[in-house]
Formats: structure tokens, sequence, C-alpha cells
């Protein structure tokens, strides 16, 4: 193995070409990529930006608004995945709702949230359904539950959504994609060949050292030959079938809408609501939530970071105003945050 790494960093590292502009999708790969230091023996024509491939930083500021509407208008119990309470919304985070005497509660998974409305029947819980294809199968198997149990207290305020329309709309923002290789393990291969027919390079990658190197040698190298390609360089994870039974899941329990997305706007087709015959569960429906448009920081470059147009450091607000201890922006909450990356270990 020490080989094969060592001829993938030889690949990369002598590399003298025309400039390069590789994507990681993933937040996960742009702090594993800085972690192990790969970003240090890139050559300076090998620019790698960052992605919308972290869930939190595209859920629009609307939804944190959404989210703190129903805890301190509805007295609901927010259930949420940690990184969400501190991400602001247009007046407040859902931290500042918690101040106020909100009920928020970090869980590890949906059905946390459905064993806490299981021991309090009295007791009003929404957990906040947000991430793509990864984290979706579960809060459908949560939802499902829910309805098995007969459940009336609890329900799902949704965000979730999916990658192909989101990469159609980054067409042309970089020569490559790198893949995330958990999505891809649900989705199988299909959508990036299909990609490739479009003239959309990409490779799915995983996460450790090896793999990363591999899939940016394997990059670079095809680039070179200057036509549309596509590999899987995680085929111990990624099969071209991915995950059929998560597929099924989903598909019983969701239905594809139009989805916002922070910085990229409305996306057709990229996001998920829950189908008509799990409404009772749809928090939107349920507490007949008033149309909210968020209003996000003017100052704060997220959106386009998360579309690959600058880097954290060019924001003005960066490493100033925007910090882990005190974020202006969703990319400076999240453990998968650009933002976070950089301050961590680019500063």
């Amino acid at each position: 193995m020490n080989g094969a790494r060592q001829s993938a960093k030889d690949i990369i590292t002598s590399y003298s070409g025309r400039p390069l502009r590789i994507m990681e999708v993933c937040g996960t790969h742009t702090h594993e990529i800085f972690r192990l230091g790969i970003r240090k023996i890139l050559p300076p024509q090998i620019e790698l930006i960052s992605g919308p491939g972290c869930p939190v930083c595209v859920t629009p500021v609307g939804f944190i608004d959404e989210a703190v509407y129903l805890a301190l208008e509805k007295d609901c119990e927010i259930c949420t995945f940690g990184d969400l309470i501190r991400v602001p919304g247009s007046q407040m985070s859902l931290a500042g709702a918690r101040s106020k005497g909100a009920k928020v509660r970090a869980v590890y998974s949906p059905m946390d949230a459905v064993d806490i409305a299981k021991e309090d029947p009295d007791k009003q819980v929404v957990f906040l359904a947000v991430g793509f294809e990864t984290t979706t199968p579960s809060a459908c198997l949560a939802v499902e539950k829910a309805k098995a149990a007969g459940l009336k207290n609890f329900s799902v305020l949704g965000a979730n959504k999916t990658m192909p329309n989101a990469y159609q709309a980054l067409k042309g923002s970089a020569d490559a994609f790198l893949y995330p290789g958990h999505v891809n393990a649900i989705t199988g291969t299909k959508v990036c060949e299909e990609l490739c027919g479009q003239g959309v390079s990409g490779v799915v990658t995983g996460f450790t050292a090896s793999e990363l190197l591999t899939a940016l040698a394997v990059t670079v190298s095809l680039l070179q030959k200057g036509e549309p390609f596509f590999r899987n360089c995680y085929p111990r994870v990624v099969r071209p079938e991915g995950s059929p039974a998560a597929q099924r899941l989903v598909e019983k329990i969701m239905q594809p809408c139009d989805s916002e997305w922070r910085g990229l706007g409305v996306i057709p087709g990229s996001g998920l609501v829950l189908r008509s015959e799990y409404a009772e569960f749809d928090s939107r429906i349920k507490y007949d939530i008033p149309k909210i448009t968020g209003r996000p920081n003017p100052g704060c470059r997220c959106g386009d970071i998360l579309q690959g147009k600058c880097k954290p450091s060019d924001c003005p607000l960066f490493g100033k105003l925007c910090t882990p201890g005190q974020p202006v922006g969703a990319c400076m909450v999240s453990g998968e945050g650009a933002c976070s990356a950089y301050y961590q270990y680019a500063t």
C-alpha cells in the first residue's frame, strides 16, 4: 500500500500542466484533505475548491426560522443533530431560542426522537430532518416506525436533499468532482455515469489518505487526456447498484420536490417531502406553518463558498466577526463546513 500511495503522490506532485479546479463535493473530504496534509503537496496548478456537500451548510436560513417558530410559538420539543442548534436564523439560532425557554435537544438519530415521543405522549416532538441520501433512509425509518406505533405527537420538519440535480446546477464550476463515497454507497454510480455522458467528469472516493491520494491522482491523470470520465475509486463500499433496500424505503415514504439550497437557490426536484400517506407526520402541514422567508446575513459569503466561487478566506467576516465560537454562517458552524476546515487547518 505504501508503494501505491507514493505512486499516487508522485503523479500529483509532478503535475505541471494547465490549471485544474477539482471540487470536493463532500465536506468530510474537505476536512480530511486538510487534516491529512494533502493540500500541502499540491502543485500550484491544482486548486481544490469546496462544494455543497455539507447538509447543514446548504440548509437555508428559512428552515432554521421554521424550527424556531415551532419551538417558541407551538411549544414543540425540537430534536436535531447537534450542528443545527448553532446555525443562525434570521433573528436567532435554536440555541438562542433555547435561551428563551424553548425545548431543544440534540439527538444521535431520528429514532431517538421517536423514543422521546413514545415516552411522553403529551409532548409534541419535532425532528429536524436534514441531509442527503446517506441520512434520509434513517428519517424515513423513523416515520415508518412512528406510523406503525400510532404516534400522534411526533412529526418531521424536512429539508432532505438529493445530489443529482445539484450536480447539474454546478456544471462548469470545476474540471472534475470528487464525489462523496457515502452518498454513492446508497445511490450507486448511475447518476455519475450519466453525468459523464453529459461531459461532466468525476471520481468517487473514500476518506482515507490512500483513497484520497489515489482519487486525486486518477483525476489529474484523466483530466490530461481531455475526455469526460468517471471512475469508482471506492469499490470496497460503492457498488454500481448502491443500496436497493435504502432506495426502496425512501421511495416508499418520500417523493421528490423542489428545494432551496443555501447559495444555489431553488433547485427543481432536488428535495424530498413525505408522501400523502404520511402527511400527518409533516410538521409544516400539522402545524400549518406560515410561509417564512429567511434573511441571511448580507456580509456572509457561505453561498459563494458552497458554489466554489470563493474560498472561506475571501469572506470579509472570516476569522474576524465569524469564528467557530461566534459563527455568522452555517459553513463555520458545521463539522463538515468549509469555513470550519479553513479556520481549523489554514489559519
